[in-house]
């Protein structure tokens, strides 16, 4: 398999869990990132010590979720190469590329032109989409995507191998020279794969926020599928919380929509039961809560991060 690159080494360590955000951090629905912001918090977050700054891809503009609200978000690929060229060590990481329409070729230049660029700090995660809006508007089809997944995804896989041979046979080309180091793979979601399926070929796998006796669950199917294939391997899991973090540190936990709200002391406890069922990398979304993100951020760098 090859070593992995820093992204991997960086936000996978065994034994702890590791803490990342979702960018933008900031911003109204519908209305676009403000860039310059979006940098300031990357900074800031890397000074802190996070592990890694996540992005979405959002193809088009079309209202979801319970709130029916819009998205406006850039290139996955160029807003993460703008939030790289003003950090030093934390990661980058796409959650997730919506594979099936784009092409395999398309991605893996992309993703190994920032993984240069960044110096080895390219996590990438991949799904296989479930809007039917898109899907229609791209020509592809919705009711095969799970093929057009797998297909994508040994494609992908091929071109990011490390060593001069790896992935090409008589009559192909690299699309770039290969990388130094393996470029991790993440299933995010189900990508309606099986999970013996992604943990034969996937890096790691992740899902969403869950009421914990349910994420215990599925965790434990997580582990059995990998003991299928090799007994006693741990990939990563990975979970996603919407976190809406209260000024008073001793207010007690609530769910809201997956996610979250709670005071610090609460939310360090719920992290050491994370990191007791097998959850590596949890990463925060923070657009739900009304304090200023530097606030957030500060205190979850100064008085979380430590703990873990």
């Amino acid at each position: 398999m090859g070593d992995f690159n820093r992204a991997y080494e960086q936000v996978f360590v065994p034994g702890r869990l590791t803490v990342g955000l979702m960018t933008p951090m900031q911003g109204q629905p519908g209305a676009l990132a403000d860039l310059e912001l979006a940098q300031q918090h990357a900074r800031l977050a890397d000074a802190l010590g996070f592990a890694a700054l996540w992005t979405r891809d959002v193809p088009l503009m079309i209202p979801q979720g319970s709130a029916n609200e819009t998205a406006a978000l850039d290139d996955p690929f160029l807003w993460l190469a703008a939030l790289a060229a003003v950090t030093q060590d934390i990661v980058l990481a796409s959650g997730a590329i919506v594979l099936p329409l784009r092409h395999p070729l398309h991605v893996a230049k992309a993703a190994l032109t920032l993984d240069r660029i960044s110096h080895g700090r390219l996590l990438l995660g991949v799904g296989s989409g479930d809007r039917p809006e898109e899907f229609a508007r791209f020509g592809a089809d919705l009711e095969t995507r799970e093929l057009a997944f797998r297909e994508h995804w040994e494609a992908v896989r091929a071109a990011l191998e490390p060593g001069p041979g790896a992935g090409v046979e008589k009559g192909q080309y690299r699309v770039l020279p290969p990388p130094q180091a393996r470029i991790p793979m993440i299933a995010v979601g189900s990508a309606r794969q099986s999970l013996q399926w992604i943990a034969e070929h996937a890096d790691g796998w992740a899902s969403y926020h869950r009421e914990e006796d349910r994420q215990k669950g599925r965790i434990a199917l997580w582990h059995m599928a990998q003991d299928q294939r090799a007994p006693g391997l741990r990939k990563p899991f990975v979970q996603s919380v919407q976190l809406d973090l209260l000024d008073d540190p001793a207010a007690p936990a609530e769910a809201i929509e997956l996610g979250l709200r709670t005071g610090r002391h609460a939310l360090a406890a719920y992290l050491e039961r994370m990191r007791e069922l097998g959850v590596a990398h949890i990463l925060f979304n923070l657009q739900r809560g009304p304090r200023p993100v530097d606030d957030v951020l500060r205190e979850l760098g100064e008085h979380i991060l430590p703990q873990l």
